[in-house]
């Protein structure tokens, strides 16, 4: 079985326990946010090499929890690893995940990268997906506020913009906010190109004779593949064709994204929320 495979059945039976039971339980006095998207929403990678973070919903949480103003808020992340509209829908995970979770305040969607290569006819068919998507959403949480996201900065600039540009059609045809992160996710990629991605490179193309180096991050399997958060190991295979190829966001990145992410949610959650002082 597949590593992703492993991720789809955890998603489809262990998510809807915890996160659900969770929510339940937090949902008085919180506000409920919820997150929706692929990999780069979902963090699989540096989830398995630091299990207790803090990842995107932490980020989110925690720095929202600085503004004393505001409540507190309870961030769910449902993000799944390859995924995109018509498969959330066509799958049963919209459904065995998403109605069922209580008062849900906000839902940020962040879909296309798979969308755009897995789709047919996308250009097309990805905004009639989305627009499906926001009827279901509007139907299972009507009080909710839908906000459409752009994607990250993961393939080239022009491919970005086909599908930036088709995130911010859907947003304005459904008269909603569209929330856009590329880019302050593009302006920290100028300290540096490869500072928010990690490493993910096949074992097979690590030479022997630098094989020490790599053995700590080697993830077995069929395929086994080292995998590291950071830049430790450049200095021995950067050189290597590939070794920077993989733009999934490490660590670093989902500090980018939960910052902007805040920023952006703080000043919604406080004019619905708090009420303002008596002069």
């Amino acid at each position: 079985m597949t590593f992703r495979r492993c991720l789809y059945l955890i998603a489809l039976f262990v998510v809807p326990l915890s996160t659900v039971d969770s929510a339940y339980a937090e949902h008085e006095g919180k506000v409920q946010i919820l997150l929706l998207g692929d990999s780069t929403t979902e963090g699989s990678i540096p989830r398995r090499h630091v299990p207790k973070g803090p990842h995107l919903e932490d980020v989110i949480r925690e720095l929202l929890a600085e503004e004393k103003d505001l409540p507190p808020t309870n961030v769910i992340n449902l993000g799944l690893s390859g995924e995109y509209v018509r498969r959330l829908l066509d799958s049963g995970r919209y459904d065995k995940l998403v109605p069922q979770l209580p008062g849900i305040d906000f839902v940020l969607i962040r879909y296309g990268l798979n969308d755009v290569s897995r789709r047919e006819n996308f250009d097309v068919n990805f905004p009639k997906d989305y627009r499906e998507l926001i009827d279901r959403l509007k139907k299972d949480h009507p009080q909710a506020t839908l906000i459409v996201m752009t994607v990250i900065p993961y393939v080239d600039p022009a491919g970005s913009s086909r599908i930036n540009n088709l995130n911010a059609e859907v947003a304005k045809a459904a008269n909603l906010p569209l929330f856009d992160i590329y880019p302050r996710y593009a302006a920290e990629l100028k300290q540096g190109p490869n500072m928010l991605n990690y490493r993910r490179f096949p074992l097979e193309k690590i030479p022997e004779n630098r094989r020490v180096f790599a053995k700590p991050f080697v993830v077995p399997g069929a395929n086994p593949a080292v995998e590291v958060l950071d830049n430790r190991l450049d200095a021995h295979f950067g050189h290597l064709p590939g070794w920077f190829s993989d733009r999934h966001p490490n660590l670093a990145g989902y500090h980018v994204i939960g910052d902007e992410t805040a920023k952006y949610l703080a000043p919604l959650i406080r004019a619905q929320f708090v009420q303002p002082k008596a002069k």
